[in-house]
């Protein structure tokens, strides 16, 4: 007999190829902590992939993630409808992001990033904190999660590389113009596209101001077993699913995970159409 857990009781359109589900999971609702993930599979011959919890909502046991169409598995999901059942959500998993009150925070988001950006500058707010929040996109209609981050940021800037909404160029020149203002920050968290968090990292450290990145490798078990995850954080091999996926950007070696995240490109592109295909 089906569950009646995992079923998609809401689903919203955010943005051009970006899709938002609400799903009913009331055990993993009860145990999230920001910064933790989920792994979902599809359908019974599905691929397993990793998607970050967004928020969740304890009283109708939910949780909700954000999916941005990119291969088969999340163009497949991207077409599920409100009532679906998904086969299995495993989670919550991660290490949860050390989050206290330490003054002020600087929570730098970049594309679909700022859904996992989300969960991380809330609790900071609700902690204590000054929370500064500085979110880029290629152009004004991929903004999302607009009215969430405004409500629980004290201040919050936007960038467009296209300049087609707030400053006219990369979410890492609002970073630059923050502390080159001498602004007074005691922490920085840095979310989305992999160049963009290196860049991010790369100017936080000028500053010796610490900088916390979360990392979406490529995951098969999601339990430190397969090693697909690994990831080299101050020379030492990690693994995203159980050592992360909060790592200190400073540490973080950016260019051999793009290139590791790229291993699949070709099998993934062939899938992708095949399954086009397939939908004739």
């Amino acid at each position: 007999m089906k569950t009646k857990y995992f079923k998609i009781v809401e689903k919203q359109d955010l943005a051009p190829q970006i899709k938002l589900f609400r799903i009913q999971a009331p055990l993993i609702s009860s145990k999230f902590q920001a910064g933790q993930f989920v792994v979902i599979r599809i359908d019974e011959k599905g691929e397993r992939i990793p998607l970050t919890i967004a928020e969740c909502n304890l009283k109708e046991g939910t949780i909700t993630i954000v999916v941005q169409e990119m291969g088969k598995t999340t163009s497949k999901l991207a077409r599920m409808k409100e009532g679906e059942t998904i086969e299995d959500v495993l989670g919550p998993l991660g290490v949860p992001s050390p989050i206290e009150k330490i003054g002020s925070v600087m929570c730098v988001g970049g594309g679909v990033g700022v859904a996992l950006l989300y969960p991380e500058a809330k609790r900071y707010k609700e902690v204590g904190n000054k929370v500064i929040s500085l979110i880029g996109a290629k152009s004004k209609n991929l903004f999302f999660f607009r009215d969430e981050m405004k409500a629980v940021s004290d201040e919050i800037r936007y960038s467009t590389d296209d300049g087609s909404f707030g400053h006219h160029g990369f979410v890492t020149d609002l970073v630059k113009q923050i502390l080159e203002s001498g602004a007074d920050i005691d922490e920085a968290v840095a979310i989305g596209p992999l160049p963009m968090m290196k860049a991010t990292c790369k100017i936080t450290k000028r500053y010796n101001l610490e900088t916390r990145v979360s990392l979406n490798s490529i995951m098969v078990d999601a339990t430190g077993m397969c090693g697909c995850c690994r990831v080299t954080v101050g020379n030492e091999v990690k693994f995203t699913c159980v050592d992360g996926p909060g790592f200190d950007g400073h540490l973080v070696d950016f260019d051999e995970l793009m290139l590791r995240q790229k291993r699949f490109e070709k099998e993934e592109k062939i899938a992708l159409k095949n399954w086009e295909s397939d939908r004739g």
